[in-house]
């Protein structure tokens, strides 16, 4: 039941603030333009523990409080979506932050979630207590439980991965069968290469950086040679191999 009270607020005790709001700020394009960079400030702030490795989804935990936001406050504080990383709204907060251009934080934070980095060490391990080569629905974000993976093995948390890491970060965008590049890497990537199969066709894709662009810009787009002057390709389904190369 809709009880008309305010989640999310610096007004409120616990949960002042949800990664949800300010990521889809962002991502629905519904915010001001300043605000954006604001919202995503704030969640960098106060939701995100890079000595862990955890974005979490709000802040404090509801524990206490008034406040009836439903089941998850069934939860233990800091388990689950009652405070501790809820994977799917943890990438989201990748895909807003690739989204503002802001290159090196987009990289830092989809490196700084992928399940390989909570099992760098036998401490870590210990730590984290689930596989880590399997992306983890949830991360557990408080008091004893801090860093430990939870329900692994979860499509749609490691869909969004993927699709973060393949659109967002490494910029393969296909819309309406046109393939265009549009990265979001750290300035010192030299070169990335991609190779996407399209039916029976095959695209064999060269980004190169060598002015170590901050903006991700593409500069120059070559199809077997040939420069493209709009920058994108319409895809053929035709048994052809394409070496594509793009130059930011």
């Amino acid at each position: 039941m809709d009880t008309k009270e305010v989640l999310g607020s610096s007004e409120n005790e616990e949960c002042k603030i949800d990664s949800i709001a300010q990521s889809w700020s962002v991502i629905s394009n519904a915010g001001d333009n300043n605000k954006k960079y604001i919202a995503m400030e704030s969640l960098e702030n106060y939701l995100i523990n890079k000595e862990v490795g955890i974005i979490k989804l709000l802040d404090p935990p509801f524990e206490k409080s008034t406040l009836e936001p439903g089941y998850i406050k069934a939860y233990l504080p800091g388990v689950r979506e009652n405070g501790g990383q809820y994977t799917h709204a943890a990438i989201w907060a990748i895909i807003a932050t690739a989204m503002l251009k802001l290159n090196n934080k987009a990289q830092e934070f989809y490196r700084m979630i992928n399940p390989i980095e909570h099992g760098k060490t036998k401490e870590l391990i210990w730590r984290y207590k689930v596989e880590p080569y399997a992306i983890a629905a949830d991360v557990y974000g408080a008091s004893n439980l801090l860093g430990r993976g939870g329900w692994t093995w979860y499509t749609g948390s490691s869909s969004w991965f993927y699709k973060a890491g393949i659109e967002y970060i490494l910029g393969l965008k296909i819309e309406n069968g046109i393939l265009r590049i549009e990265p979001c890497i750290p300035k010192d990537w030299k070169e990335y290469r991609i190779r996407y199969e399209y039916k029976t066709s095959v695209y064999n894709i060269s980004v190169k950086n060598p002015n170590e662009s901050e903006t991700g810009e593409v500069k120059e787009f070559f199809v077997n040679g040939q420069k493209i002057e709009e920058k994108q390709l319409k895809l053929i389904d035709n048994g052809r191999i394409y070496e594509i190369e793009v130059v930011l």
